[in-house]
């Protein structure tokens, strides 16, 4: 999930007077809240609330039966999926087998750009509905058995498709939905452990309210009233309120608290590690980062940068430098990637390999790294800013976009130009949902436009493998092959820092750094 620690709003939490309900921070999410098309963690946390699919992730990252009651395979390409009988949606019609195939076909489908398109790939029949001239539009490896039983052929094994059943693409949509899509995305209608509290509940730039879903039947029943999704200017501003008692669950804390948080919050501090990355990221077409150019640049910027210091000196300890692509927290995770030594400071080598560069093209113009200025990312920028231009004798700069949602946009859409900021915190927990969604091809989340034949075929070996250690074998492969071509500038692995109010009895963060929401206690 592409991730903003972006919030958009300016809002005093409050309760509304019922004790029961939690306030959170949020930001606005980037476009209506269809699973399909949300791929960043403002929507995503939205959206997790208000849907069931055929699995859920624990706050371990353990995968869970929700709305499946079998999910049969020999062969871990074919698979016959049973889905539990008597669950509706919240506007009280069935969720049958069909809510599940209609949903994958409509994010399939070429047509209706949704940003999560690219995990229906493995599915016979993706390669047909994605095409821009596509002349069938549901995937032949999808069938519809009866109300409770439908069929999903995949083009090759893959030992993470049943692990994958959890993630907010594969969600079911009521029929509604079909009917007026953007109209839905504001009010959405759902077979999760919440719904909107109300129509209009989600007031932009402001708040989103959701309240227990009564119809719900998964294991994520809530145990408290309702939620609000508050969204705030700064960190700082919600860091006050959560001091104040005004909001009850922040799971951000800002630079301007590391070294205190601790101390203010005393038992009601929590930090853990999480499956969260953070990298700066540059699009080829942007000026001297296409081709041989653009990698020698990649590398020297990479070792020009001091991250040690910048986890010391801004973080804390609550970032660690990264070591590969992806987190440490993940299952088959490798400190010793072949390649990694460019995520090392290395000034001397960093100047040489500039001057490598220069000798294709010489260097000219500004270095910047685009930020949100609603995440609180500016001092880790400007830092990373400051290393590169007292290394290399260029002009480095951080630029603040005003909020997460420009910023999306223009990565997005492809017109951004220069260096950005950007992360990825863990959908469900395996390496390969953390490379398959950011480097894949033809994957929307591939922010970088990185693009390599070969790269997408180890993938698909790993996620072919017939055990873990040969999976593990080829995403090593593939990570070494990420190095050599510098797709992106890994920066750290994150320990989360949040923290609870005074009103809430228990709140606990997740694998991935979000709260386990439905468990908040106050």
């Amino acid at each position: 999930m592409a991730t903003s620690l972006g919030l958009t709003a300016c809002s005093s939490g409050d309760d509304g007077g019922d004790a029961g309900i939690v306030t959170t921070n949020a930001g606005e999410p980037q476009n209506p809240l269809v699973p399909t098309n949300t791929n960043e963690n403002m929507g995503g946390r939205v959206v997790d609330r208000l849907f069931a699919g055929l699995k859920y992730y624990d706050a371990n990252g353990t995968a869970h039966d929700e709305m499946a009651q079998k999910i049969e395979t020999t062969d871990r390409k074919n698979y016959t999926i049973t889905i539990k009988p008597d669950w509706k949606f919240s506007d009280g019609s069935a969720v049958t087998a069909k809510s599940f195939v209609d949903a994958w076909n409509y994010g399939a489908l070429a047509t209706n750009a949704q940003l999560q398109s690219y995990v229906f790939g493995p599915i016979v029949g993706f390669d047909e509905v994605s095409a821009k001239d596509a002349k069938v539009q549901t995937m032949s490896g999808l069938k519809v058995v009866d109300d409770h039983t439908f069929t999903v052929a995949l083009k090759q094994p893959s030992i993470d498709f049943e692990t994958e059943l959890g993630y907010a693409p594969f969600y079911p949509l009521p029929e509604a939905a079909f009917k007026d899509i953007k109209a839905f995305g504001e009010n959405p209608i759902g077979n999760g452990p919440y719904k909107f509290a109300k129509n209009g509940a989600w007031q932009h730039n402001v708040q989103i309210d959701l309240v227990p879903n009564p119809d719900y039947k998964g294991g994520r029943a809530p145990k408290n009233k309702g939620l609000r999704f508050v969204m705030y200017q700064s960190f700082d501003t919600a860091y006050a309120d959560l001091q104040a008692g005004n909001l009850d669950a922040l799971d951000v804390i800002p630079d301007s608290a590391m070294g205190t948080y601790k101390n203010d919050l005393g038992d009601r501090a929590i930090t853990k590690p999480i499956a969260y990355k953070a990298a700066v990221g540059i699009q080829s077409t942007a000026p001297h980062f296409g081709g041989e150019e653009g990698v020698l640049r990649r590398k020297a910027l990479s070792m020009a940068i001091n991250r040690e210091q910048i986890c010391e000196n801004i973080f804390h300890g609550t970032r660690v430098p990264s070591l590969d692509f992806t987190a440490r927290t993940l299952p088959g995770f490798n400190p010793n990637v072949p390649g990694n030594e460019v995520l090392k400071y290395n000034p001397e080598e960093a100047k040489k390999v500039w001057a490598q560069a220069n000798a294709i093209a010489p260097w000219s113009g500004r270095y910047e790294i685009a930020y949100n200025a609603d995440g609180g990312h500016q001092g880790w920028v400007e830092a990373t800013a400051n290393s590169i231009k007292n290394t290399l004798g260029i002009d480095a700069v951080g630029t603040p976009y005003p909020t997460f949602k420009n910023i999306r946009d223009s990565i997005n859409a492809g017109t951004i130009g220069t260096a950005f900021r950007y992360g990825w915190q863990g959908d469900y927990p395996t390496m390969l949902q953390f490379l398959s969604s950011q480097y894949y091809s033809y994957s929307d989340g591939n922010d970088v436009k990185y693009k390599n034949l070969d790269f997408d075929k180890l993938l698909d070996a790993a996620l072919a493998a017939p055990t873990l250690d040969e999976s593990y074998k080829f995403v090593g492969q593939a990570q070494a092959l990420l190095f050599k071509d510098m797709a992106d500038i890994p920066m750290f692995d994150y320990a989360a820092a949040a923290g609870r109010s005074d009103k809430v009895k228990k709140a606990e963060l997740a694998w991935n750094g979000l709260f386990d929401f439905e468990g908040i206690e106050k």
